[in-house]
Formats: structure tokens, sequence, C-alpha cells
């Protein structure tokens, strides 16, 4: 069973975090081009902040692991938060649940 995993920066202010991560999720079922998720296992995990959250980019990328990024528009387009699939999750045990 796959499970959705939510990368998003904690470094944001008040609700970001949540809304920052609703729009990756919203994003990822727009263009998940037949990857299937089906609603089901969804997890939340933090990111100190852009640097961080592009080095999981580029650490999903080098493992050819697929995932889809939202920009914020009122943020000028920086990368908030990143959605992807997995089955077992392991690549992200060093991150925490987001809070």
């Amino acid at each position: 069973m796959s499970r959705l995993y939510v990368l998003t920066r904690t470094d944001l202010k008040y609700s970001s975090p949540a809304v920052q991560s609703g729009h990756s999720v919203a994003e990822f079922c727009l263009n998940s081009n037949g990857e299937e998720w089906n609603n089901q296992t969804l997890i939340y995990l933090g990111v100190k902040n852009l640097s961080e959250l592009e080095r999981w980019c580029f650490k999903l990328e080098k493992r050819n692991i697929k995932f889809t990024g939202f920009r914020e528009p009122d943020m000028n387009d920086e990368l908030t938060s990143i959605a992807t699939l997995s089955d077992d999750g392991k690549i992200f045990k060093s991150l925490k649940l987001l809070e």
C-alpha cells in the first residue's frame, strides 16, 4: 500500500505549514500521472527550511523517486512543500512529523 509523504518547511509563519502541505497534496492529485494513492495513508513531515527541502528534492531525484512540489505565489514562488509516494517510507526515517 502506497503512502503519500508530504515534506513541508517548518520555517513558515502561522498556519502556513498546514496550508502549504494541503497545496502540495492537491498538486500531487492534479499531476500524479497515473501514480495511485487512492486517498489512503497521508503522512506530514517537517523540514527546517528551503535549503533542506531542496536537499530532499535532490536526494529523491538521485534515487529516481518522483515527487510533486508546490511553489507559493505569495512567497515569490518559493518551494514550500513536496509530496511523494512510498511503500515503506524508510528514506524519511530521519524526519519528524509536522507539528
